[in-house]
């Protein structure tokens, strides 16, 4: 990448009567997806004094992930802000137009893994600051030390025309206060022992670039019946600090992260409070199970979210070998959902014909960013030992779960053998490989849908559309040799040749020794 491709020596306004600020030549860093331009710094100051600087620069199409602007923060500085604009051009049909993400790293460094992290706001807020004792949602506050401090950049797609983009950077000198010591919600909420409890585990607030406030959510979470929620703000832990608040008896917080690479999204479910999991790199880098590994060593679960989403980077590109689970139903129920139902379903007739034991459980989430978005449609309902962190994360890993539009719809669904053998979702019915099998469904809260059995050799049961009323059992017979494994799907009424929209859908039970 050249120096005047970018344009950021020639085009740059150091403004040196009026700010102080300084520049140094462009250079490369080691990692072709990234690039380091020429640093800006500030001179020294009185207290209380602020001292402001602008940058503005051309990034071309064919720009690298990130760019980073380095900025000198001298000794006494109280309080970072940062004020961006970029340029939208017209673009001929069919082409993307100019969208810039922006963060900010400290004095410890842009390495991947993010010990310098301080904040990623993406595309969602034109400005932020950071001082000892705030910052802006989707920042983390702490010290502000001298040092070379980053602005990344993150030319998210970058028109036929170039991204001309200016910074406004404002130091605020002064004493620091104390940084507050985080309080994280509890991993306890009052369950009721065994039992089914319901979940949304993809969400976002004005923390990243959703625009329900935590309260909101909160609120939202029980008024749809919901026992559970994680949250999981994009490339960013900055929330988990402020959601004690909002737990309670009723209410199981847990706390993660969507990991918004640009070669898809992955939801880290319920780590440990302040867990950062880096998202600057590719399929392509070989990166992604490093930090597949970090999430789980953070107690964490690895769920893809929708793998078949449309926008730009948001399909899945690394495949599932890391995943515990994947997010096969978000939001509305879509043609990319059912894309995704299917892709899972492929997997599980993989697992199948190797032999393997292991396989990947679905779950469904909302992810709800802003009125009209729905909190808990889709919902994942786990079978659980409590309502605790630990005991709901097993139940997803096991696949004791399915997934539900709302909290009127609730399923029971098990295998039955001829001997007594019984076997619900996610567990294996052990019967000879010709023995008879039971299989049955309950349903409420469904009117007028209908009732599938698919296994690994497709859809070999439907049944008749159910009352009005939503409620209605359905039996099917089958044995081990005919049906590897069976799951469940309850559909509304189809509008044309296609299946209709999921209601509810299950885990497999597998049959077979």
């Amino acid at each position: 990448m050249c120096e005047d491709d970018h344009g950021h020596d020639d085009a740059q306004d150091h403004g040196h009567d009026r700010s102080g600020i300084g520049r140094r030549a462009v250079f490369v860093t080691g990692a072709a997806a990234a690039l380091t331009l020429g640093s800006v710094s500030f001179a020294s100051a009185a207290p209380r004094e602020r001292r402001t600087g602008t940058v503005r620069g051309t990034l071309p199409p064919g720009s690298p992930d990130f760019v980073y602007v380095p900025v000198e923060v001298p000794r006494g500085v109280r309080e970072i802000h940062v004020a961006y604009t970029y340029d939208r051009p017209t673009v001929p049909a069919g082409t993307q137009g100019n969208a810039l993400d922006i963060g900010l790293f400290d004095e410890r460094g842009t390495e991947l893994g993010g010990r310098g992290f301080r904040g990623w706001s993406g595309g969602a807020r034109t400005e932020f600051f950071v001082r000892a004792d705030d910052a802006t949602p989707g920042y983390v506050p702490g010290p502000v030390r001298a040092g070379t401090w980053h602005i990344a950049l993150g030319p998210y797609t970058v028109a036929p025309q170039g991204l001309s983009y200016e910074l406004t950077i404002t130091l605020t000198h002064g004493e620091q206060d104390e940084t507050p010591r985080p309080v994280y919600p509890p991993e306890r909420a009052r369950g009721r022992g065994r039992a089914w409890y319901r979940g949304d585990c993809h969400l976002h607030s004005e923390y990243s670039d959703g625009r329900y406030t935590l309260a909101e959510i909160a609120g939202l979470a029980r008024a749809a019946g919901l026992d559970f929620i994680n949250s999981s703000e994009h490339n960013t832990h900055s929330a988990h600090a402020h959601w004690d608040e909002h737990a309670g008896d009723d209410l199981l917080i847990l706390l993660g992260e969507e990991v918004t690479t640009r070669n898809g999204h992955v939801v880290a479910l319920g780590t440990d409070p302040g867990t950062f999991v880096d998202w600057r790199y590719r399929a392509r880098d070989n990166r992604f199970g490093r930090f597949a590994r970090q999430i789980r060593r953070a107690g964490g679960l690895v769920v893809p979210a929708h793998p078949h989403a449309t926008c730009i980077g948001c399909n899945w590109k690394f495949g599932f070998g890391e995943a515990d689970a994947v997010e096969v139903w978000n939001g509305a129920y879509t043609p990319d959902d059912e894309v995704a139902l299917a892709d899972w379903d492929g997997m599980l007739v993989a697992s199948v014909r190797d032999g393997r034991r292991d396989w990947i459980p679905a779950m469904g989430s909302s992810d709800s960013h802003r009125s009209p978005d729905v909190i808990g449609r889709p919902q994942t309902v786990v079978l659980a030992d409590d309502l605790t962190r630990e005991a709901i994360q097993e139940g997803i890993r096991a696949g004791r779960s399915y997934v539900a539009e709302s909290s009127k719809v609730s399923l029971s669904f098990t295998a039955s053998g001829g001997r007594g053998e019984h076997a619900g979702i996610g567990e294996r019915l052990r019967v000879d490989r010709d023995s008879p099998v039971t299989v049955r469904l309950e349903v409420t809260g469904a009117p007028r849908c209908t009732v599938r059995f698919v296994t690994d050799q497709g859809v070999l049961f439907t049944g008749d559309p159910l009352p009005v009323s939503g409620t209605g059992a359905v039996e099917w017979r089958t044995t081990a040799s005919y049906a590897a494994y069976v799951r469940a799907e309850v559909r509304h009424e189809a509008a044309g040749p296609l299946p209709g929209a999921l209601a509810a859908f299950t885990n497999p039970v597998f049959l077979g020794s």
